[in-house]
């Protein structure tokens, strides 16, 4: 239906492995399609060029693996099948489908399992949530749906705990904000570039702090969306007032949100904190300069070592005094390399 009406199709399968058996055997049983593959395993000038003749409409189908879960827009897709997907995560699913339907034509999703497969409870849950929930702004549905399934306790809890990036709720929190852009029509905000944290505490907001599960969802993603340390001590100040004073694992988490924004200001690229032991690696180029590093020198709260990098820039370690005062010299550290203003986060007990 999709080729006769002049589209095209993805077909998914993300084994590399077997991913040119299945094509083989879709051309056997279309052999009047034209079909190509595509995977992350190929060389680049390859890849490049199996994706130029499928945009240039050169091929039919597109059996590929998940790197097409982002990339070029391609409104003449407008079917996609994914193979096996009682094996794709729900957020997965939602990635996959969100890649057809951006023209006027109708789109369609064929999500394909094994006749007879005995699928966990886990995995019917997901595929009866994908399909519930197909319509403009489910996004946010389906990441509630996603909690729900695997659990809000633990997923908000401190077993999903340590660096920011481990709570998961900033993917909900792009899933939101690209449904409500496609909701008004607006042009689907870009991904904004992270920094990498490593950081090995425990940082979460606890339920018996917050202790309405949808509250916790509403501060995790004010929390996602914040891009000012301003905000930042707002959020802080808000979250005492409401409920009282902060506990350890709801201050390491503003800390860490603290880190990354100004690390973000000051050009890190990646923040990596184990024990007493820190260290930066600032992008290429926005190397701190002579005046900055004597200043990161005079100030430093331990030890400082720099290490050049070349093309992978400046790598600078802290040896803090101790493992408790880590993360607040990492912090000072962090305000010297911006050479901005110093506002931070109180984190002192009321």
């Amino acid at each position: 239906r999709e080729i006769q009406r002049g589209g095209q199709v993805f077909f998914v399968h993300n084994r590399v492995q077997s991913i040119g058996r299945v094509a083989d055997h879709l051309r056997e049983l279309l052999p009047e399609l034209r079909f190509d593959v595509a995977h992350g395993q190929m060389a680049e000038g390859e890849l490049e060029g199996v994706m130029r003749d499928f945009l240039e409409r050169r091929s039919d189908v597109l059996v590929s693996t998940m790197i097409i879960e982002s990339g070029l827009d391609l409104p003449n897709v407008n079917t996609i099948l994914i193979n096996r997907a009682d094996t794709f995560g729900l957020a997965q699913l939602y990635q996959l489908r969100g890649r057809v339907g951006r023209s006027n034509h109708r789109a369609y999703a064929y999500l394909l399992i094994p006749a007879g497969a005995q699928l966990t409870d886990i995995a019917r849950k997901r595929l009866r949530a994908i399909e519930e929930f197909s319509d403009l702004g489910a996004g946010f549905r389906l990441a509630m749906r996603d909690m729900e399934i695997r659990g809000a306790g633990n997923f908000l809890g401190p077993e999903q705990s340590g660096h920011l990036n481990a709570i998961g709720y900033e993917l909900y929190c792009q899933m939101l904000r690209e449904e409500i852009a496609r909701t008004r029509g607006d042009e689907v905000p870009a991904e904004r570039a992270s920094v990498k944290m490593d950081v090995a505490i425990d940082a979460y907001l606890p339920d018996d702090y917050v202790e309405d599960p949808d509250q916790r969802i509403y501060f995790y993603k004010r929390l996602a969306d914040l891009v000012e340390r301003r905000a930042l001590a707002s959020l802080a100040d808000e979250l005492r007032d409401r409920y009282g004073r902060l506990p350890a694992a709801a201050e390491s988490l503003l800390r860490l949100k603290e880190l990354r924004l100004l690390a973000e200001e000051a050009g890190v690229e990646e923040v990596r904190l184990r024990g007493a032991e820190a260290t930066l690696r600032f992008l290429a180029g926005r190397e701190p300069g002579p005046e900055v590093v004597a200043e990161l020198v005079r100030q430093a709260p331990g030890k400082l070592a720099f290490q050049a990098d070349g093309r992978e820039g400046l790598r600078v370690r802290l040896q803090a005094p101790s493992v408790e005062e880590a993360p607040d010299a990492l912090a000072a550290l962090l305000r010297v390399a911006t050479a901005s203003d110093t506002l931070a986060v109180s984190h002192t007990s009321e």
